[in-house]
C-alpha cells in the first residue's frame, strides 16, 4: 500500500482517520494495536526496521507497547504521526512538520472529543 503524505491538514485528517481504521483491523486479526504493527499495515515491505526505529526514537515511544484509542488518548498518536511524517518526507521533526494542521485534523476527525491544545501558550495570571 502506497501511501502519500505531505505536510498539510487533510493529510493529517486521512492519517487520523487511518489510525482509528487500523486499530479495529488488528483488533480484529488479533494482533497489537502498536507501532510496529501500525507502520508494517501502512507501508508493509517499506516499514524497515531502521524506518520503525526512527520513527520511535523520534516519538520517544517503544515499538512493541500497546497504544491506547486514538479519539480518547491522542498525544501518543501525535507523536506518532509526526514522526512518521517526517521520518517519511525527510523534514525536521521539531521544526518543519505542521503542528497546527496536526492538531486541527484531529478535530475534524475526531469532532466530539476534546480538541489538543498541545502547542497553546498558558495565559500569565496577575494577583
Amino acid at each position: 500500500m502506497n501511501l502519500e503524505l505531505n505536510n498539510s491538514q487533510e493529510c493529517f485528517v486521512l492519517l487520523w482517520r487511518r489510525l482509528e481504521r487500523t486499530r479495529r483491523l488488528l483488533g480484529g486479526q488479533c494482533k497489537r494495536y502498536c507501532i510496529r504493527n501500525v507502520l508494517k499495515a501502512w507501508f508493509g515491505s517499506e516499514a524497515t526496521d531502521d524506518f520503525i526505529w526512527e520513527v520511535c526514537r523520534l516519538s520517544e515511544q517503544e515499538g512493541w507497547n500497546e497504544l491506547p484509542i486514538p479519539s480518547l488518548y491522542p498525544l501518543k498518536h501525535r507523536e506518532l504521526l509526526r514522526a512518521v511524517v517526517a521520518v517519511r518526507l525527510g523534514i525536521s521533526f521539531y521544526k518543519k512538520v505542521n503542528l497546527k494542521a496536526l492538531d486541527a485534523a484531529y478535530s475534524e476527525a475526531f469532532p466530539n472529543s476534546t480538541p489538543i491544545n498541545k502547542n497553546k501558550k498558558g495565559k500569565d495570571y496577575c494577583l
